[in-house]
């Protein structure tokens, strides 16, 4: 598990949580060359009018999370916008089912946090006004009944 704190106008700090067993994870990418495939996340962040801020997740998961985000969010037209609840609701749904359960999502224009995450799994970025927080955490089944 990682831990990583986050205010308003800092760069957010992993801290490490030496006590815990880290997972070992894997970049799925069609192409072999790292810079090609930085190249192409760093491309599609510009056309989405994104600030990666953080991220400790492969890149395909990175470059799904943008895309669906930048999906959820309508263009300018007189439509009214949706609202942050149900932006983060659905980009929630998409991860808990494409890559598993246990994913929480803070989406906001202001926000401090303080969160625990599997490694592999956290994104922290910012696409027009708005700032997004993704992170999925381990789910553990109780199987005895907490003590009254």
């Amino acid at each position: 598990m990682h831990s990583i704190t986050m205010e308003e106008e800092q760069e957010p700090k992993l801290i490490k949580d030496h006590g815990s067993k880290e997972k070992n994870h894997t970049m799925h990418t069609s192409n072999p060359n790292p810079s090609q495939t930085i190249m192409r996340l760093a491309s599609l962040a510009i056309s989405f009018n994104v600030k990666l801020k953080s991220s400790d997740m492969p890149v395909h998961m990175q470059e799904h999370a943008l895309r669906h985000t930048r999906s959820l969010l309508p263009l300018p037209s007189p439509s009214p916008k949706p609202s942050n609840t149900l932006i983060a609701r659905a980009l929630k749904k998409e991860f808990d089912t494409k890559y598993g359960l246990a994913w929480h999502c803070v989406i906001g224009k202001s926000f401090g946090s303080f969160v625990s995450h599997t490694s592999g799994g956290f994104i922290y970025f910012s696409i027009d006004s708005l700032s997004v927080l993704l992170f999925k955490t381990e789910v553990h089944l109780v199987r005895q009944q907490p003590p009254p």
